[in-house]
């Protein structure tokens, strides 16, 4: 009998501040059989003191749902956290100093992986060469994806290691890999970890998971991103060990492989177009800095018959779109299959779109019809954002400007689900809240209040759980608790963060977020009753 199938506990926490919609002034909370039992005031919760297994004593600390991570890749996640981490690096030589470390650090790996190089934030502005990768490494074989995943440059040992690489699309002699010559060498790379280097990368991506009180992720695999193996391990590792539970999406056409592997939908990285940073998002205009649109990959005819077959099998069909004609074609493909099937059973499905980054009032609106879930990441404007970002760079500062769009998807209706798409950004749930509550374009800016929403019920609702991710009886008992300082309260209209900390408002208080404020640190994380994280010393 493990974790997962060990009998319950009854627990009462008590002396604390619960994030509850059931009763807004909540400072206790009672867990039994895996779900929350009751919530309420600490005079009332004397009555249940002699009836539990654990009192927990909160000494005034915060318990709130625990976080859902709606886009995550947890093995690259893991072996960016086991492995080289080049997203902090200030310049090419500094990146380069630290390839040449870890190659000498790792005699025995078969491939050397490392993640986040961005050319646009070095002085240098370029990407490493191949010759100065060879050299650093020692002529070994040697991936490197840019911080948005979507490109990578490599060693020749690792071209020498995918056969036909150099005739495959995306493959110019100099520049980093993209699309299919992308695909290749990263399958190549990946092909090269062993099962246990798979599976420690994994423990690590999760346990640090918990340690930031998220307790749900959405793996995103696919043929071109992970594989059939790393997925189907993933899933058996989080249903036989403690740790967050892991929703499995699969992004391939094939829906029966996606039933067959255990994925709730055949969705998450199927990809329509590429990313931004790399210039293989696809626009309806050229980009700012490169004469040319992008790159597409599936068109609405192939969109919709994908819809059209996840909804006659009872799957979630999604599809990974950034650039505004990508976003399109996703439009027009999911509303000729409404046509077909009937919009009623497209609505019932709740279909994703992942990223979604450059919306119009036209897309907007077909999503909120469509009953289309934006999965999105607010971190990415926190990063590439703003007048000097990488956005502006692309596409121009008016173009800029638009993306990201968050308060006018949610005063549309359409339902969000907030992710990291780590490893590109890292785990950082209140750090994600932060980013959409003050996003570098004050109109698309929403509450803290709705930020934390998106990023604990609206990853559940995502799956089609709507009776999870809030505090109140019935619910699954998943739930983080936090050190932070007093909790303000938000209007959900409130967009230039007007603060109050009036309790008439009957509103339960979150942290302020404000820039220069210190996040909340989580002490325990806990899920379906049993804790999987404790902060060492609490």
């Amino acid at each position: 009998m493990n974790e997962r199938t060990a009998p319950q506990r009854t627990v009462l926490l008590r002396r604390g501040e619960v994030h509850s919609p059931a009763d807004p002034f909540a400072t206790a909370m009672v867990v039994e059989r895996g779900k929350i039992a009751w919530v309420g005031s600490e005079g009332a919760a004397d009555a249940f003191a002699d009836g539990v297994d654990e009192v927990v004593d909160l000494d005034g600390a915060l318990v709130t749902p625990a976080f859902t991570d709606a886009h995550v890749h947890t093995t690259s996640t893991g072996l960016a956290l086991t492995g080289l981490d080049l997203s902090g690096t200030p310049s090419l030589a500094a990146a380069l100093a630290l390839v040449r470390d870890f190659a000498a650090a790792r005699p025995g790996d078969r491939v050397l992986i490392g993640h986040g190089w961005d050319a646009a934030r070095w002085p240098e502005r370029r990407a490493p060469r191949r010759d100065e990768l060879d050299e650093a490494t020692g002529g070994r074989p040697l991936y490197l994806t840019r911080i948005d995943v979507h490109s990578a440059v490599v060693t020749t040992a690792l071209l020498d290691l995918t056969p036909g690489v150099r005739d495959r699309d995306g493959f110019r002699d100099g520049e980093p890999l993209t699309r299919d010559a992308h695909h290749a060498v990263r399958a190549a790379a990946f092909a090269a970890v062993t099962p246990a280097q798979r599976t420690e990368a994994q423990r690590a991506a999760l346990a640090h998971a918990a340690s930031l009180g998220i307790g749900s992720v959405h793996e995103c695999a696919g043929p071109e991103i992970s594989s059939e193996e790393d997925l189907t391990g993933l899933l058996r590792l989080a249903s036989g060990e403690p740790g967050p539970r892991v929703v499995g999406y699969w992004a391939e056409q094939d829906v029966e492989k996606a039933r067959e592997l255990g994925a709730l939908g055949a969705a998450g990285d199927l990809f329509v177009d590429g990313s931004i940073g790399s210039h293989t998002a696809c626009l309806h205009e050229p980009y700012a800095d490169a004469g040319h649109t992008g790159t597409a990959y599936l068109d609405a005819s192939a969109v919709a018959a994908h819809v059209v077959a996840c909804t006659e099998t009872g799957l979630q069909a999604g599809f990974h779109a950034i650039g505004d004609a990508a976003v399109t074609t996703v439009v027009e493909g999911v509303r000729a299959a409404a046509e077909k099937v009937g919009l009623a059973r497209v609505r019932a499905a709740r279909h994703r779109i992942e990223h979604a980054e450059m919306l119009t009032p036209e897309t907007v609106a077909a999503f909120a019809e469509l009953g289309l879930t934006a999965s999105v990441q607010p971190a990415f404007d926190a990063l590439w954002g703003g007048a000097d970002g990488m956005y502006a760079q692309r596409l121009g500062a008016e173009r800029a400007r638009s993306l990201n769009p968050f308060a006018t998807l949610l005063r549309t209706g359409v339902p969000l689900a907030f992710g990291s798409d780590s490893p590109v950004t890292p785990l950082d749930p209140w750090g994600t809240v932060r980013a959409a509550a003050f996003h570098r374009t004050p109109e698309h800016r929403i509450s803290v209040r709705a930020a934390f929403t998106a990023h604990t019920r609206g990853g559940w609702r995502a799956i089609g759980r709507d009776d999870a991710g809030v505090l109140v009886p019935g619910a699954p008992a998943d739930y983080a608790v936090w050190r932070t300082d007093a909790l303000v309260v938000q209007a959900p209209d409130d967009r230039v963060a007007r603060w109050s900390t009036d309790p008439r408002s009957g509103t339960p208080g979150l942290p302020d977020l404000t820039p220069g404020t210190d996040l909340p640190v989580c002490l325990r994380t806990v899920v379906g009753g049993r804790t999987v994280f404790v902060r060492p010393g609490e």
